[in-house]
């Protein structure tokens, strides 16, 4: 069969169509997503409230859809802060991190009045507030069974969020311990037994109530349940 001139240069000027297969990509924003809801239902501490967004990926990043769930953790099992990585791993296939920022709302214990060196912390001296705790480095304390009994390495300001590093040793006294009281009165020493009216480690300065009179006395915890009255 002989194709006549005017078909064969019809054919020679038709472009060749061939079938397009599409191939489908993962997509960025799914993926961000998905890395957000799992920080959320994983790495929420109890009670708390977490908001988190994702940050930008890289916009020349093409990655072949998953197709399976992607896998997400954070490196290292790291705490939260305030800047987190999230990585997501596609099995057999790609590893991506994603930038995310962390805010994580939960009650903590902040003093609700200036506290001396060596106080002890009690249920009148903080008060509980939501807090960002994402962006505390120092940690923080949320209540007052987690202090058992320790007074404070440092003076505190009112406001101020109590964190473990604010804690020294145990209290050698606290309120209302009967102590053992020691006075020297012109070098004659005596003892008698009071009713502590602060708390506190050896060295810090509190008062006490003798128990036999009544009278009120400043007076310096010297050890556990013993304190040295000031002249």
């Amino acid at each position: 069969m002989t194709i006549r001139a005017p078909l064969l240069a019809l054919l020679c000027a038709a472009p060749l169509v061939l079938p397009v297969v599409a191939r489908a990509g993962q997509s960025m924003d799914a993926l961000k997503a998905s890395a957000v809801e799992w920080l959320q239902q994983n790495r929420t501490l109890p009670g708390a409230r977490l908001v988190a967004e994702a940050g930008t990926l890289d916009s020349r990043l093409a990655l072949a859809d998953c197709p399976s769930r992607p896998v997400f953790s954070v490196p290292g099992g790291r705490a939260l802060g305030a800047r987190t990585t999230v990585a997501a791993q596609c099995p057999g296939s790609w590893t991506v991190r994603i930038p995310v920022r962390i805010q994580m709302f939960t009650q903590v214990l902040v003093t609700t009045r200036p506290l001396a060196r060596g106080d002890g912390v009690g249920a009148n001296d903080v008060h509980a507030e939501e807090r960002d705790v994402a962006s505390l480095a120092y940690g923080y304390v949320a209540a007052l069974d987690q202090i058992d009994g320790r007074s404070l390495a440092r003076p505190l300001r009112a406001g101020t969020v109590l964190t473990p590093g604010m804690l020294a040793g145990r209290q050698a006294v606290r309120i209302g311990d009967t102590v053992s009281m020691v006075a020297n009165v012109e070098g004659v020493v005596v003892h008698a037994q009071g009713v502590a009216m602060g708390a506190g480690d050896t060295g810090t300065r509190l008062r006490v109530r003798n128990s036999a009179s009544g009278k009120v006395l400043d007076a310096v915890v010297s050890g556990e349940g013993v304190v040295s009255v000031l002249p």
